[in-house]
């Protein structure tokens, strides 16, 4: 029966699990990007200094913080076998981390914190998620050689 199944595993290679991690991680810093760029033509004040702030902020945080996540994940996803379920490019742990992260988002969207303070976040965020990505690219690139 579990072999009966397994054809229908969405199995992939460690390069396509490189690949997906890289464009997630840019597709979401981009979107973050976006949305704070959307609403900082609304804040009245600031605005420049908003920007270089949450991206030194979120150079910081990818060196610090994500560099590290990213680099487990990646030598996690080396160590799969080619045909692993292509859900698995994450560990549960931080499939529940990412369903948190979003439920964080929604909250801080909705919430009343002032306007130019949900941008920097935004930024910050997003270009960390975006600047972290870079080592992903890299394994995908090096990979296809």
């Amino acid at each position: 029966m579990q072999k009966s199944l397994s054809r229908f595993k969405p199995g992939v290679s460690r390069r396509t699990h490189l690949l997906l991690a890289a464009i997630l991680w840019t597709g979401i810093g981009v979107l973050l990007l976006t949305k704070g760029s959307y609403r900082i033509v609304q804040v009245t004040e600031y605005q420049v200094a908003i920007v270089i702030t949450a991206l030194i902020a979120g150079t910081l945080k990818s060196y610090f913080i994500l560099d590290r996540s990213a680099r487990k994940s990646i030598e996690r996803i080396l160590n799969f076998k080619d045909g692993t379920c292509l859900g698995a490019v994450y560990s549960i742990k931080t499939w529940l981390l990412v369903v948190f992260m979003m439920g964080t988002g929604i909250f801080l969207r909705n919430s009343s914190l002032p306007l130019s303070l949900l941008c920097f976040i935004y930024f910050t965020i997003g270009w960390a998620l975006l600047f972290s990505s870079r080592l992903a690219w890299k394994a995908w690139v090096v990979r296809k050689k």
